[in-house]
């Protein structure tokens, strides 16, 4: 039965969630704004790009061990805000080294926001006893269409960066402090004094990189696919399918749409046929989409692709971090939900940070259609994994789990 503080703490994570994908969109779609305003060469740019994901794994590293001490939902209470005044900060300065210090907070707040974020998620579903996760990223996919808006509202009303951050932080950030009043933690673990060197809580948190290793590469794939079409869908479309350059904005658009839509609907999905079937649908479809993109005739064809490729890869990463935190949990019990989650959040921005230069290399060495072909073969590498987003009950005979033997008497999933 649904409580109703269930209730409100699905709600108020619901809004970090979209506040967040405000705050990405409104930093990444007004990247020339800032190069222009301080000056940051076309050299220097990748530089300034690439700290902010790398900061982001030392924030999500960070937190997986402050976790251990404090609650997730106090980490994300005071990381989102941060993370907020971050952003106005990029607008403010008019140094170099301001720009740089602004965004080396951003990316470090971020890390730790996105990595809480997902622990409250992970446990609150596993409460809820049924799949809720991807309604959580519906809501930062929504945050992001908005976020875009509003940044092509400043754009084209010609607002400096400041002016156009500050009413949107003076509302959101109040806001989200206010909605973290009603967040609600998982269950943790007993605190007490251990008998065997692998027992109490030194047990809970031996999450290795190896039982995780199958999610973090489809992690990594995924945010691959995802970095792709952001980074190259409008260049590919005017360059290689001779599309205007007002029809090139199209392609991401239609891609955060539809990411939102499937995402909307996917938790029914899950419920309905289970996530291993859910994942394996959306990782045919991304290939299809990026198939489709890669011998797409023109720009109408390419835009088909990309709406293939926002349904499919939409209910890949959200999945990921669910089967994470379950798996975690079947292992070693509720505490090691966190640890696990933070550790492949570290993989987001993984692929992130690969994704845009592979295609770019790819692109230069052979052909930009040849490229869309390199992400498509990975994200199909998920089809190899899929049976890691089952229930450990339904996994015997992977390669990768333990003889039923040893989970007789344990019950239903250890849920």
């Amino acid at each position: 039965m649904t409580t109703a503080r269930l209730r409100y703490g699905r709600a108020s994570l619901a809004v970090s969630f979209l506040v967040q994908g405000v705050a990405f969109a409104l930093l990444v779609t007004r990247i020339p704004a800032i190069q222009d305003r301080y000056g940051i060469s076309d050299g220097l740019l990748p530089a300034f790009l690439a700290a902010v994901p790398i900061l982001a794994g030392v924030g999500s590293v960070a937190t997986e061990r402050l976790v251990r001490r404090v609650r997730p939902s106090r980490v994300l209470r005071w990381s989102q805000p941060v993370v907020l005044l971050s952003l106005l900060g990029v607008g403010a300065g008019r140094e170099l080294w301001q720009v740089a210090v602004a965004l080396g907070v951003f990316g470090l707040s971020v890390g730790a926001l996105d990595a809480s974020m997902n622990m409250l998620g992970v446990s609150l579903q596993r409460t809820y006893g049924r799949s809720i996760m991807l309604g959580f990223h519906a809501a930062y996919s929504l945050g992001g269409i908005v976020g875009a808006s509003l940044a092509w509202v400043g754009a084209r009303g010609g607002l400096p960066l400041f002016v156009a951050y500050l009413p949107v932080v003076v509302v959101l950030a109040p806001g989200v402090l206010l909605a973290s009043r009603w967040y609600v933690d998982g269950e943790r673990p007993e605190r007490s004094a251990p008998t065997a060197p692998t027992g109490g809580a030194r047990r809970e948190h031996s999450v290795s990189f190896k039982l995780l290793l199958p999610l973090c590469l489809v992690m990594t794939f995924a945010y691959i696919g995802d970095s792709t079409v952001s980074n190259w869908s409008a260049k590919y479309l005017q360059d290689v399918l001779g599309g205007s350059e007002q029809l090139a904005t199209v392609p991401y658009n239609i891609y955060m749409v539809t990411t939102l839509i499937g995402r909307a609907v996917g938790d029914l999905g899950v419920r309905r046929f289970g996530a291993v079937a859910v994942v394996r649908v959306g990782t045919v479809l991304a290939a299809l989409g990026f198939a489709v993109v890669a011998v797409a005739p023109g720009a109408w064809v390419g835009m088909l692709g990309f709406t293939l490729l926002g349904l499919g890869l939409c209910v890949i990463v959200p999945q990921t971090f669910a089967a994470a935190g379950r798996l975690a949990v079947e292992r070693h019990g509720p505490g090691a939900s966190d640890a696990a989650v933070a550790r492949l959040n570290i993989f987001n921005y993984v692929g992130f940070l690969v994704g845009s230069p592979l295609v770019g290399v790819v692109g230069d060495l052979w052909s930009y259609r040849g490229a869309m072909l390199v992400p498509m073969v990975l994200v199909l590498v998920t089809l190899r994994y899929a049976r890691s987003f089952a229930p450990e009950s339904d996994r015997y005979g992977d390669g990768h789990e333990r003889p039923r033997t040893a989970d007789v008497g344990r019950g239903s999933n250890g849920l």
